[in-house]
This record gives structure tokens, sequence and C-alpha cells, in this order.
């Protein structure tokens, strides 16, 4: 199995090192670089400031875990979509945009290839874990807006990335497409 996580900040990151002892090839994909202000809500360490994302995971699962993983240090765009997740045996959204999900759920839909998505609300009160085919992408409040920084919804981040991961294995293993909604008070699986 090969799974593309794209975007790997505070969810994906996250989720992908909670998915490093399944039986499956990791690929990350996001271009954006480390930041100080993300080791307050990702799955980052201070070496890695300055690194691109998907090379920091990489090299960290590789060194702190002995797991071999890929990564694509991209925009995911139109033109090299296809590319980039076309061995996908299933792709993974952890995206902080309406765009780049849209661009993933279109690619998704046109090869058939099982996308999970794992989002979180602007505010921070809620997140979802929804397969594709009962996911539409919305937009941000405003453009860029930031919805994982600082910390402050860390333990949300936390619970929504394991349920992705979880869902991700069962996936793996069973075949189930389980859907989640995320609060801190609840994990409700739905459907």
């Amino acid at each position: 199995m090969r799974i593309v996580f794209c975007g790997v900040g505070a969810i994906g990151s996250t989720a992908a090192l909670l998915c490093r002892n399944l039986d499956a090839t990791l690929v990350f994909v996001d271009f954006d670089r480390v930041e100080s202000k993300n080791l307050l809500s990702q799955a980052y360490v201070k070496p890695s400031v300055g690194k691109n994302k998907a090379e920091a995971l990489k090299l960290q699962l590789h060194n702190l875990h002995g797991v071999k993983a890929e990564a694509f240090g991209v925009r995911l765009t139109r033109d090299n979509v296809e590319a980039l997740c076309k061995s996908a045996d299933l792709l993974v959204d952890a995206f902080d945009n309406q765009d780049s999900r849209q661009l993933l759920s279109d690619h998704a839909r046109k090869t058939g290839t099982p996308l999970v998505h794992g989002a979180v609300s602007a505010d921070g009160m809620f997140g979802l874990v929804r397969w594709d085919e009962r996911f539409t992408p919305d937009a941000e409040d405003t453009h860029g807006q930031a919805t994982c920084e600082g910390g402050e919804h860390l333990p949300l981040l936390g619970l929504l990335a394991a349920t992705l991961a979880r869902a991700v294995q069962d996936f793996l293993k069973h075949g189930v497409k389980r859907d989640a909604f995320v609060n801190l008070n609840s994990v409700t699986p739905q459907g």
C-alpha cells in the first residue's frame, strides 16, 4: 500500500506519525517550510526549523523510528497532481485551504482513488474526518486564514489527527470508510 499525505502541517504531520507502524509506504507532499511557530502545534522538532515540511517529516520518521518514507517538497497543482498521486492506494487530505482540497478531490474522483479528509474549523471548536464521497471543501472565512497556529487548539488537533490515523488504519485493514465528528467532548462515528 502507498499512502500519500497531502499537507503535513498540524493535522497531517501528527496523523502521519501515528501511521508509522502500518505496513505501507508513506509519502508526504507539502511545499511549506517549518517555522518556529509550527513547533507549538505540529509534529516537528527544533532542528527541523527552516526545512521543507515533507522532507523534515521524512527525516524525523527515519531518524526517530527507522521508518523510510518519501517526500515531495512542492505545492500540489493541476500540473503535478497526476504525477504526485498516480501511484497512491490511498490519499489523505490534511490541507488547510479549499483550492488544494478541491484539486485533490477532483483527482481522486477522476481516478477512483480513495481519499479521506481531515479538517478543523477555523475557531478550533470541532474537526471532521470525512471520506471524499461525503465531503465538500468549504472556503476559509478570509483567504489564507490560519486555523492551527499557536498551539491553542493542540488537544483538539491531536484528537483529530488520531481519529484520521484510525480511519486510515481501518481502511487498510478492513476496507471500512468511517467518518467522524470530533470535538473535545467526544469523537462521534458517523455513517
